[in-house]
């Protein structure tokens, strides 16, 4: 049972909140651009052929510094530099100084920014959403400028505005104050929301525990690995959806 106590798979749906990275938007592959663009650069002495475990690495966070930042406990910039140099110890490469850093960093959005897309599913089921007469919007752990500007880049800004961010409320997924601010935005109570985020603890669980109806999008070759809880027998004991793509979401708002 949720913590908000409604029983959420059994309410009306008035509501669809979605996760954007690696939800709506295919962030998987703008991470394995940008790293490949700083790696040719700062790791030479690393084979293309070996960029698919610098991805890898990267997304699995072992070090649980993006975690450390939604927490409040680093800054932004800080979790960014400490995955970094995580990443050149892991792969041999040459320690940063501040200034090196700050033109790897500059790099890596830029490649970053040129490789957004949607997924091909994103905007199909974010329209049927609406034109079921449901309310959609998205929230995110990310930097609201950014996600701003992702979203329309995508084509996604008018169908699923961002609604909430850590840096515009001060806290982050899986925080049920973050779930609770979304739904009073979008005018949903939690139990006739339904959150939908490609990882289990951080959207699934999270939303659970707030009250919404917690659904884990778990995409063929997305799951990221090291310390992250990625059972979906496991999920769906504790009432979460597990679904593999967002066309499987409409019959869980019928």
């Amino acid at each position: 049972m949720p913590d908000g106590g409604g029983d959420a798979s059994r309410s009306v749906i008035r509501g669809v909140l979605f996760d954007i990275d690696d939800t709506l938007v295919d962030t998987r592959s703008a991470f394995a651009a940008a790293l490949g663009e700083v790696a040719a650069e700062f790791l030479p002495g690393m084979s293309p052929e070996d960029y698919p475990r610098l991805l890898a690495t990267w997304r699995a966070d072992t070090g649980r510094y993006y975690q450390a930042f939604t927490r409040g406990e680093i800054g932004h910039l800080d979790q960014r530099r400490a995955r970094v140099d995580q990443l050149h110890e892991i792969y041999d490469g040459a320690a940063f100084d501040d200034a090196t850093f700050l033109r790897w960093n500059e790099r890596y959005d830029e490649a970053f920014e040129r490789a957004w897309t949607a997924f091909d599913d994103a905007v199909p089921t974010v329209t049927a959403a609406r034109r079921a007469g449901l309310r959609t919007g998205s929230l995110s752990n990310a930097l609201a400028a950014m996600q701003r500007v992702k979203l329309a880049v995508t084509g996604l800004d008018d169908l699923a505005p961002l609604l909430v961010s850590l840096d515009t409320f001060g806290v982050g997924k899986p925080d049920p104050r973050v779930f609770l601010e979304a739904c009073r935005l979008l005018g949903t109570a939690p139990e006739e929301t339904i959150y939908v985020g490609d990882e289990l603890d951080t959207d699934g669980r999270g939303a659970q525990r707030a009250g919404l109806r917690g659904v884990w999008l778990d995409r063929p070759g997305g799951r990221r690995g090291g310390p992250h809880d990625e059972n979906p027998e496991g999920a769906e004991a504790e009432g979460i959806a597990v679904i593999s793509g967002l066309e499987e979401l409409p019959p869980l708002w019928a």
